[in-house]
């Protein structure tokens, strides 16, 4: 593999894979591996017609997060994406934290404003506010982080624990998730079919860094690099060749063993 990018893998804290069973032997396999991180995703209200692949099954992401960091070491622990606006500011800023602190600062914290109508209709949230509202969690969590005294509805408070802030890569599509990336986050985090696909977004969002005086942020990709070891390879090359930093691999699996099968096949894959 290219040593010019960091490989993650996704792992399904969804459906009947999502048993603390899988997810456990998922994860340290994953770390046993040495991937550089693994990475899952979020939703809170499925309805029933749209329920198929996952019956409906989500475990919470923060929450899972904090039990993969008790269980392993090093890997580092990636959200993909924590959907804000779902979330009131506090008590998530609280759940970051803490997660951050108890992993030993293992934490990419990747966010996004949500899509699906029928979440936003159970949390009785206007899906119109959802960006205002995640731009106003981003803005608090960088307050946070910056400093043990902050302000809330006008009430001073001490905000701790307070480890060094994660990394804050937001997820989403042009043009909006790279001003918001740019202004508010450390990175971008698009999802991908191939390179060519964010080759031009990812020179704007670079261009949109350096105009507003900040170092060029990073770039994460969701991908899937399929099952053959010359595309696989050609693909991370790809990757890094526009600046990505990561590669987040999509891995399907129904098993236990399947997931442990799809990973050590991808890593022969890369490494050869």
């Amino acid at each position: 593999m290219s040593s010019k990018i960091k490989l993650g893998v996704t792992l399904r804290n969804m459906g009947p894979q999502s048993t603390p069973q899988i997810m456990r032997s998922g994860v340290l396999h994953a770390e046993a591996l040495g991937y550089e991180s693994v990475w899952i995703t979020d939703h809170i209200a499925i309805p029933p017609d749209d329920a198929q692949g996952s019956g409906g099954r989500y475990t919470d992401p923060l929450t899972t997060l904090s039990w993969f960091a008790g269980l392993t070491q090093n890997i580092k622990l990636g959200s993909g994406v924590l959907i804000l606006p779902y979330r009131p500011i506090l008590p998530t800023a609280k759940a970051i934290a803490t997660l951050q602190e108890v992993s030993d600062e293992r934490l990419l914290l990747g966010v996004g404003i949500g899509w699906m109508d029928a979440e936003f209709n159970a949390l009785g949230i206007p899906r119109r506010e959802r960006g205002v509202r995640s731009d106003a969690t981003l803005r608090f969590l960088q307050q946070c982080f910056e400093q043990d005294e902050v302000s809330l509805n006008g009430q001073k408070f001490l905000f701790k624990p307070r480890p060094q802030r994660p990394p804050i890569l937001v997820g989403g599509r042009p043009p909006m998730a790279l001003r918001r990336a740019a202004e508010l986050g450390d990175g971008w985090l698009p999802m991908a079919k191939n390179p060519e696909q964010i080759a031009q977004s990812a020179k704007d969002y670079r261009e949109l860094t350096l105009s507003l005086g900040k170092p060029p942020g990073q770039i994460s990709v969701m991908t899937n690099l399929g099952s053959q070891l010359d595309q696989a390879r050609t693909l991370l090359d790809r990757y890094a060749d526009l600046g990505v930093e990561r590669v987040i691999a999509a891995v399907g699996y129904d098993t236990e063993a399947d997931y442990r099968y799809q990973l050590d096949q991808l890593r022969a894959l890369v490494d050869g």
